[in-house]
């Protein structure tokens, strides 16, 4: 039972994109290694983030409510609520 949440747990990490470089399992725990990408941090502009990282390779309109927009870079994307960053995931 254990076996299958875990399962679970990282099959959901690599369809989401993984927020980290490495994830690794450990006497049954997941231990993530974080990234050393430099992106955007949680409640930063969508302006500041074009004046900081530049023009987005690709932008996604804006869907559900409250409006998520996400952006891609090489590196990384970024998912904003209304105008803020609310997450940023560095690409696999």
């Amino acid at each position: 039972m254990r076996s299958g949440k875990l399962l679970i747990l990282l099959v959901g990490c690599a369809i989401a994109g993984g927020a980290a470089a490495a994830t690794v399992v450990v006497d049954g725990h997941v231990q993530v290694e974080q990234s050393s990408v430099a992106r955007p941090g949680r409640g930063t502009t969508m302006h500041d983030v074009k004046a900081r990282f530049g023009a987005p390779e690709k932008e996604y309109p804006a869907v559900g409510k409250p409006p998520i927009t996400r952006w891609d870079y090489p590196a990384f994307s970024v998912f904003f609520e209304y105008n803020r960053v609310v997450h940023s995931v560095v690409h696999g």
